[in-house]
């Protein structure tokens, strides 16, 4: 566990990092004693920067939900981050890559909430109960680890690796559909980049979500009403670059895309 300095050290320099697009070497290279706790710390320490400087938390994320994620960073759960106003992309507007150190872009089922949801005790009936509709997504991830050579504390300690989302313009109902069968296509510039299902996400998206509220319920936060979750992806993520056309597909659910320049 690393001191409250060391703490305070390591969100300086990711916050710089992204400032000055100059990507660290992984965490425990630097720091050996950091851990999870350390982490979560750290990444409250740039959510508290970026709130006192006048950006707002309008949601929470979901990450590495995927069997194959959890085993790649041998960990047997997700972890969570923050969105943020400024960072919310919109279609129609480029968005321009030079912002960004090695943006990889994924596509998710969002969920928007029109009520509270409780905390320790959260289910997924908790959840469908409390959403008011769900959303086609494309979330932007970064990182600002050297060449993605991320474990488990970089990706937490950095917020989840995010760095952006997009909402489309489909409000479905969670009745109205079925969660755990949509599927899913990432298209990039014509060409279907990985395919996958809604299920991917924990086997049902909400139960990202329900976890997601147990979870920060440790942290005296509450899910509220008007957040955003994004869940977790249906597909892997996949690099962008200046010129590519973002479009994410879902079965009964719509479409959202995003230009990148």
């Amino acid at each position: 566990m690393l001191s409250t300095e060391s703490r305070i050290e390591v969100a300086d320099l990711l916050h710089a990092a992204e400032k000055g697009f100059a990507p660290l070497e992984p965490l425990a290279t630097l720091y050996p004693g950091i851990d999870m706790v350390d982490a979560y710390e750290i990444q409250l320490l740039n959510i508290r920067r970026r709130v006192e400087a006048g950006e707002r938390v309008v949601g929470h994320k979901v990450g590495l939900t995927a069997k194959a994620m959890q085993e790649m960073l041998g960990v047997s759960e997700p972890d969570y981050g923050h969105l943020f106003d400024t960072t919310e992309l919109h279609e129609g507007e480029p968005v321009q890559c030079a912002r960004f150190l090695l943006p990889r872009v994924e596509i998710e089922v969002a969920f928007v909430l029109g009520a509270d949801l409780p905390g320790a005790d959260c289910t997924v009936d908790d959840v469908l109960a409390a959403t008011e509709f769900v959303v086609p997504s494309i979330e932007l991830i970064d990182t600002r680890i050297k060449e993605w050579r991320i474990g488990l504390v970089d990706t937490v300690s950095d917020n989840a690796s995010y760095a952006g989302h997009a909402l489309g313009a489909a409000r479905v109902r969670p009745e109205d559909i079925d969660l755990t069968a949509i599927d899913a296509a990432l298209v990039i510039n014509g060409e279907r980049a990985a395919e996958g299902r809604s299920d991917a996400v924990l086997g049902h998206p909400a139960r990202a979500v329900a976890w997601l509220a147990r979870t920060v319920d440790t942290f005296g936060v509450r899910l509220r009403a008007g957040d955003v979750v994004l869940p977790g992806s249906c597909t892997k993520a996949v690099d962008v670059r200046p010129g590519d056309h973002v479009r994410a597909e879902f079965s009964g659910l719509g479409t959202v895309s995003v230009e990148f320049v």
